[in-house]
């Protein structure tokens, strides 16, 4: 799946989770909290492409999330995607392939959304504000790219980076941090998994198994049968799931808010 579809599947299964848990469980996020956690997934649903590097000295190539901030972001998938195929090599079976890169694989896979999930959370308790503000100035910028694909890429890399720092340092001085940071690193696991999840309905699959062997591979590609499998950028996932996925995300934002605010309505009445 492409960027624009993650990031929309991520935000989409985080509100619908939240009206869920608010509708059947009572538990209230407050506005902050809610949009917070909205973007938090859907940033969390574009990282695991931050192994797709491109060419750092000349700002060009990578996956579009890798060029959220520039030449900064695109080293940064750099390092992610020499790592991943270092870890690939050093854990490979007979039967895997020979590669010359590392997407899809060490950030396509369960452990890895487990980590990213549990470290988030971890470094937001033990450090604090300051810990926030990063993690949040980071997934802010690649939800605005996913989300905002278009206008992101005519405003250019500065100005996302400048509104998400502006968002981060506003949501860490207003976010309560009981409920709040724990959040941030649910919202950073489950849209990881949630980025799994869009890859694996495409034909070329990812090993979410890993490290479970399977017949001499470790490095096993999972996916949807070709004849029922998305193709990646085609009309179908541009056109129907972006649609369908948009709706879903509308109607879980009103099903959250429509009560408090017809309960303030008849109050003012």
């Amino acid at each position: 799946m492409m960027g624009p579809s993650h990031a929309l599947s991520g935000a989409a299964v985080w509100l619908s989770g939240s009206w869920a848990l608010q509708q059947f469980y009572d538990y209230e996020q407050s506005p902050l909290a809610l949009a917070v956690g909205t973007a938090v997934c859907a940033g969390g649903a574009l990282l695991p492409d931050l192994d797709l590097s491109g060419k750092v000295t000349r700002n060009q190539g990578g996956a579009t999330v890798a060029r959220t901030f520039g030449v900064f972001s695109l080293f940064v998938a750099e390092v992610v995607e020499k790592i991943s195929l270092g870890v690939y090599y050093a854990t490979k079976l007979s039967r895997d392939p020979k590669r010359n890169n590392g997407h899809r694989t060490l950030t396509h896979t369960i452990p890895f959304t487990v980590l990213v999930g549990w470290g988030t959370t971890t470094l937001c308790a033990t450090y604090g504000k300051w810990a926030v503000i990063g993690i949040l100035f980071f997934m802010i910028g690649l939800a605005l790219r996913g989300l905002f694909d278009k206008w992101a890429e005519r405003a250019g890399w500065l100005i996302v980076t400048l509104i998400s720092a502006g968002a981060a340092v506003f949501t860490a001085a207003n976010l309560p941090g009981d409920r709040g940071y724990p959040m941030i690193g649910l919202a950073v696991g489950v849209g990881s998994f949630v980025h799994i999840i869009g890859d694996m309905i495409t034909r070329a699959g990812v090993p979410i198994l890993w490290p479970i062997p399977i017949k001499r591979r470790m490095w096993t590609p999972i996916s949807l049968p070709d004849k029922i499998a998305l193709r990646a950028g085609g009309r179908v996932e541009v056109v129907f799931v972006r649609t369908a996925l948009t709706i879903v995300s509308v109607l879980a934002a009103l099903g959250l808010v429509a009560p408090s605010v017809l309960q303030r309505f008849n109050l003012d009445l």
